[in-house]
């Protein structure tokens, strides 16, 4: 199995609560081997958003990485 499939299988039953407190403990621990869970995250959201919640999230990007 592939990372990205793990770690959706991992989460499949996971309700907003359990999903939300697995992404502030990985940030809150800034391990870096949370990473790639982070990523498949944010790949989901950014492929079932439309384009205004994009612009938002690429606005709060560019604003926090200057």
């Amino acid at each position: 199995m592939n990372i990205e499939g793990y770690i959706i299988n991992n989460f499949k039953n996971d309700n907003k609560e359990e999903i939300c407190q697995a992404i502030e403990e990985s940030i809150k621990s800034n391990d870096e081997v949370t990473l790639p869970g982070m990523g498949v995250f944010m790949k989901i959201i950014w492929s079932h958003s439309n384009q205004k919640l994009k612009d938002e999230m690429l606005s709060i990007l560019e604003s926090n990485l200057k």
